[in-house]
């Protein structure tokens, strides 16, 4: 039987007006900003907190592969099944990215029956954020290039200017630029390059920010360049953070959407976790707090970088510590990781499982290093074998470690109350969380704690411009902000083909960039790139437009 696409199912819905779903999230009239029938804004200074927070449940995954897990729809699934069960729930989730969305991924908004919608409008432009962030990124370089044609009165060294230019798609051919070419009128020479926009200090900081006034104060705080003896130069020596901050004041603002079984959802912020710290924003994690009783979030790709910077950045940074964690796996997954070829998972691979589940083993320890008790979600597939599923189960079940069949995408959020019962056993018991390193520790130290205690490595090593950073940095009084590792999401190691749990290897830490507005240090191991480039054949070249203006193959 051929199944329905994503976009097909949501297509056949009706969606609730978007004041309905308010109502039911305890949102009052004067705070929403309505975008349309289906989506609005919400004024968060408006927003009256039910009292006691919300329990906050981090959704994370194994290793991601090209098989698929499924972390977003399981977190939708999971949201709609705490509703099945009469739960005050919410669902707080990233903004997918246009590069991913016409690369590989094709949308980003949960799958089958477990969807946020409307999915095409999340998916495309949605209400904005991204070109704010992206306009007010790509304002702060016009600010610096011209202060520098104006004069330069800060001294600034153009050899040393940070701060890059963004823009929301995988283009690699602007990886490397050169401005202010043509002549005195056009600015002074220099080389630039871009980033994709969720890769821009930005982003992070509008994921970070608690309101309008801690938002342009760390924006104040970026560091842009240096000048020729190297001391740093901010976004407060420019005088522009009043107009950046201006640029984004709508942007700062949670968007209200809902799940197909019209669960509330505040989607907002940027996604991956390889090269940023791949969170929702602290203001829609802690608006539907204050609205819930149960909050769903999710991390970027697997436990060792999206729920390692949930908990070392985003929780410290917000003062909420999660409640339960869960672990989604997936069968097909394990067996990747068990060495099969993605053209040969329909075949029943029980050996592939066993072996391939030491993976799952590693994440599942990882999340217990921070005192919080796992629930391993294995999302189904159709092509799951009942002798694979049951080994898992099996395994999950020598390990105590608590597991549910999940099946959101086929059932949406009938298929997730076992789940979602077993989150409530894990969010009753008392938890002894901690972070996994002291903000005090060296940065060194932190990034070694994090390459043993999470990667599994055996060691770190430095570049020569990593150790100068490392020394510079200490020197500008940088050495007490978290980590933002930037790492491939294929594997533990900063090699991508390195599946599985692999041991005894090294992490070469190529270079290190201060975010100081965002307040982290992200050290870039390996080949990760902060550009991407698009694939052979892009997800693009399934898409199309309807004539009467309704997206295609959107997936």
């Amino acid at each position: 039987m051929a199944h329905l696409s994503d976009l097909e199912i949501a297509n056949q819905l009706t969606l609730r007006p978007i004041g309905e779903i308010a109502k039911k999230a305890g949102i009052p009239d004067e705070a929403l900003e309505q975008y349309g029938h289906y989506k609005a804004k919400i004024d968060i200074n408006k927003v009256n907190s039910k009292g006691e927070k919300g329990k906050v449940v981090l959704v994370t995954a194994m290793s991601p592969t090209p098989a698929g897990e499924g972390k977003s729809t399981v977190t939708v699934g999971l949201a709609d099944a705490f509703n099945e069960l009469n739960k005050n729930v919410m669902v707080a989730l990233r903004e997918p990215a246009l590069g991913p969305t016409f690369g590989i991924k094709g949308g980003a908004t949960g799958g089958g029956y477990a969807q946020v919608l409307p999915m095409e409008d999340i998916n495309l432009h949605f209400n904005g954020d991204f070109h704010a962030i992206t306009t007010a990124n790509n304002a702060l370089s016009a600010f610096i290039d011209n202060h520098i044609h104006q004069g330069n009165e800060l001294g600034i060294d153009v050899r040393r200017i940070e701060w890059k230019r963004v823009l929301d798609m995988n283009d690699r051919a602007l990886r490397h630029v050169n401005v202010g070419l043509g002549g005195p009128t056009n600015g002074v020479p220099r080389e630039d390059g871009f980033n994709i926009t969720v890769a821009s200090e930005i982003m992070a900081i509008l994921c970070l920010a608690r309101d309008i006034k801690d938002l342009k104060s760390k924006i104040s705080r970026i560091t842009i360049g240096y000048t020729r003896d190297r001391k740093p130069i901010t976004v407060a020596d420019l005088k522009v953070e009043g107009a950046l901050a201006m640029i984004l004041k709508d942007a700062i603002k949670p968007n209200l959407v809902q799940s197909i079984e019209g669960t509330p959802a505040l989607v907002h912020g940027g996604p991956f976790a390889n090269i940023a710290h791949g969170c929702n924003s602290i203001l829609a994690t802690e608006t539907a707090r204050d609205l819930a009783d149960i909050v769903i979030t999710e991390a970027g790709f697997g436990s060792d970088l999206g729920a390692e910077k949930f908990i070392d950045i985003k929780a410290r940074e917000a003062g909420f510590e999660p409640s339960a964690v869960v672990l989604v796996a997936t069968v097909r997954a394990l067996k990747m990781h068990g060495g099969v070829a993605k053209d040969d998972l329909k075949e029943e691979n029980v050996e592939a499982v066993k072996a391939g589940i030491v993976n799952l083993e590693r994440h599942v320890n990882n999340i217990r290093k921070f005192g919080v008790e796992p629930v391993i979600a294995l999302n189904a597939f159709i092509h799951d074998t009942d002798a694979e599923t049951e080994y898992v189960k099996q395994w999950a079940k020598e390990n105590n470690v608590r597991i549910a069949l999940t099946e959101v995408w086929e059932k949406g959020g009938k298929g997730g109350v076992d789940l979602a019962n077993q989150v409530l056993e894990v969010i009753d018991q008392p938890q002894e969380f901690k972070f996994l390193y002291d903000l005090n520790q060296p940065l060194e130290e932190k990034i070694e704690t994090i390459v043993k205690d999470i990667y599994g490595g055996a060691s770190v090593t430095f570049s020569k411009k990593a150790k100068r950073q490392l020394k510079d940095f200490k020197n500008n009084g940088w050495d007490n902000y978290p980590i933002c590792m930037a790492k491939t999401q294929y594997s533990f190691s900063d090699d991508a083909t390195a599946l599985g749990a692999p041991t005894g290897f090294d992490i070469t830490i190529r270079e290190l960039e201060a975010k100081t507005g965002a307040g982290f240090i992200v050290a870039l191991t390996g080949a990760i790139m902060t550009m991407p480039g698009l694939p052979k054949k892009p997800a693009a070249l399934n898409m199309d437009v309807t004539d009467d203006g309704h997206a295609v193959g959107l997936f």
